[in-house]
Order: C-alpha cells, then structure tokens, then sequence
C-alpha cells in the first residue's frame, strides 16, 4: 500500500532525524477536501499523536470542483478546459463527478445555514480537523482568496453536528481504528 508505505517512510524519517540530533519532519503534504479524505482521517492520525507530524494540506476546493464552476460542464476559461487538464475535464464529466456535484448541491443549504458559500464550508471543514496545521489555498485572483480566508469566520461554527451532517451528504467518511476527529 503506498499510504502506508508513506507512513512508514516518514515514521523512519523522523528517528533518523532524531538518531542523528536534527531537526525531524513536522509535517505530511496530503490532498486534502470533502472527496479526498482517506490518508489525513485514517493513515496520519497515529503519526499526529504519536511524533506530533500535522499535515500540511491542498486542494481544499478539489482542483476547483467544489467552487461552483463546473456546476453546469467544464467552461472555456476554467483550468478543466486546458489540454494538459484533460484528466480534470474526464473527472467533472465523469459519473463520479455528476455524483459530486449532486452533493455540492445538497450542501448548500448547510453553507447557507452558516452564512457562508460552498467554498469557504469545505475550507472550514478542512481546518476543523485537528491534524490539519495548514490549507493550502489555490487563488487565481485576489477575490478568491477574499472568498477563501472567509473559512476562519466559519470555523467557529464547525460543530460536530455540522460535520455529522456533511458526512452523511457526502457518505465517503473513511474507516478508522479510532476517530480522532471533532
């Protein structure tokens, strides 16, 4: 298994750094949103609180399938459109994307509960997991990362209840020994 394989590379990575007196890795670089869940809820939780490594994450907006954009195809100037993204444009026209955007949809009333938009939601919900030491935003202009600093103004409002309700729109929430998520 690769993510296990990764765990264990960093597990060796930071005894080294120890054996060796230097500084040991602080954090995992994983992608990281509503659809993508599997190697920050259940691979690096043990590592959270077992050596203190956070994750370090991207791609809250899914390559910009949860803002919105892709609701009705892949427009001319989105990024999905461009020839080296064809893999992208595969995914949002996939059934699997037609499955995605049908739970876009059903989240937005819950953003709408909140006050907030679909993407400033997924990126609270990205930050409310306490592993996460960072999100890594991926703005194309000033306005969207307006839009996206907006999560901190949600984060309060990320209680269990919500996060309850996202998992069971979304009904990916990964299997875990222990859950270590609020």
């Amino acid at each position: 298994m690769m993510n296990t394989l990764c765990t264990v590379c960093l597990q060796e990575a930071y005894s080294v750094a120890r054996q060796f007196n230097m500084i040991p890795p602080v954090c995992e670089q994983a992608e990281y949103h509503l659809f993508q869940r599997e190697k920050v809820e259940v691979q690096l939780p043990e590592l959270y609180h077992k050596i203190g490594v956070g994750a370090m994450t991207w791609s809250p907006l899914a390559c910009g399938v949860i803002s919105g954009k892709y609701e009705n195809g892949v427009p001319e100037s989105a990024r999905a459109s461009l020839k080296c993204y064809q893999w992208l444009k595969d995914k949002i026209l996939s059934e699997e994307g037609r499955k995605q955007q049908s739970k876009l949809k059903d989240l937005l009333p819950i953003a709408e509960r909140l006050g907030c938009t679909l993407p400033q939601l997924a990126v609270a919900w990205c930050l409310r997991n306490e592993g996460v030491s960072s999100v890594l935003l991926g703005s194309s202009n000033p306005e969207q990362l307006i839009e996206n600093l907006g999560a901190i103004q949600v984060l309060p409002k990320m209680t269990s209840h919500i996060v309850n309700e996202v998992d069971n729109i979304l009904g990916n929430k990964p299997f875990s020994k222990k859950d270590y998520r609020s």
